[in-house]
């Protein structure tokens, strides 16, 4: 009879074991279910991430390729700018020079036009 009972109960720890076990595996499974649906959320947000970034790095690089161009424009501008100082300078230099009184009314035109002239440049 006890022989019986330790054989009944020896089933019994099996079959409990073998309903945990199932369980447990159930269990794992659901886990790597919920695992691999993260999973592919991630790559999902990872790739437009990556798309996103990849598409500001182009933005970066053609506002980089402008201020390039603009500063090299800048650059012509200031260097415009110093030339035209630079005549004006000397324009007004020969004025100040004293100049034959029957070119007076001939010179004072020319400088007339002149300053017109580089203000329309400028």
């Amino acid at each position: 009879m006890l022989m019986a009972k330790c054989r009944t109960l020896q089933e019994e720890n099996e079959e409990i074991g073998t309903m945990a076990s199932e369980g447990k595996i159930h269990e794992l499974g659901m886990k790597i279910a919920v695992l691999k649906s993260q999973n592919n959320e991630l790559r999902n947000q990872f790739d437009v991430l990556y798309k996103h970034m990849d598409g500001v790095t182009n933005d970066v690089e053609r506002s980089n390729e402008l201020v390039s161009i603009l500063q090299e424009e800048l650059e012509a501008k200031d260097l415009e700018l110093t030339r035209l100082k630079e005549v004006l300078a000397q324009k007004g230099a020969t004025q100040d020079a004293p100049v034959e009184t029957s070119d007076d009314a001939g010179n004072g035109q020319e400088a007339d036009s002149d300053t017109l002239q580089v203000k329309a440049e400028s």
